[in-house]
């Protein structure tokens, strides 16, 4: 759980910068690439990641440029590149607008009374799980993998 808004934004920053980092190495063509037919694809997680900023958000309080949870979701990478950008971006302008004291808020999560500070955390704990199912389909996919917490492979 944070409890210093400045320490949300430095972390949600290396985040965001991570996760924009995997979408960058998306190409077109691979967007439809599954572990096995029927699951989650990378163009679905990109597309994920950018909603899941909108639901997390709202429960904070947080008014970002996400889509709705019926919106179509883009079929290109700069479609993609785009969106997530916009709304990790509204997402540290509009954490400055919080206060140390408004972590400790409790406000109505997902399941249940939660401390903005607890679900700003989750926030970036979702990303983190989502993107390493993208590094995986990444690699499947025969793209590079981009370092994001340390070197990969292809950089060998």
């Amino acid at each position: 759980m944070y409890r210093k808004v400045d320490d949300f934004i430095k972390d949600w920053n290396v985040s965001s910068a991570g996760t924009m980092k995997v979408i960058e190495s998306l190409k077109d063509e691979k967007l439809d690439q599954a572990i096995v037919e029927g699951h989650n694809t990378l163009g679905w997680l990109s597309w994920h990641l950018v909603g899941a900023m909108g639901a997390y958000g709202h429960l904070v309080g947080f008014s970002l440029p996400a889509p709705g949870q019926h919106d179509a979701a883009p079929k290109t990478v700069a479609e993609l590149k785009a969106a997530y950008e916009k709304c990790a971006a509204g997402v540290a302008e509009q954490a400055t607008k919080l206060t140390d004291a408004d972590l400790e808020k409790v406000v109505d999560g997902f399941v249940g009374p939660e401390a903005i500070g607890s679900i700003l955390r989750n926030m970036i704990d979702h990303q983190t799980h989502h993107r390493g199912q993208m590094t995986v389909l990444i690699r499947q996919a025969a793209l590079p993998v981009p370092p994001v917490m340390g070197p990969t492979k292809e950089m060998s």
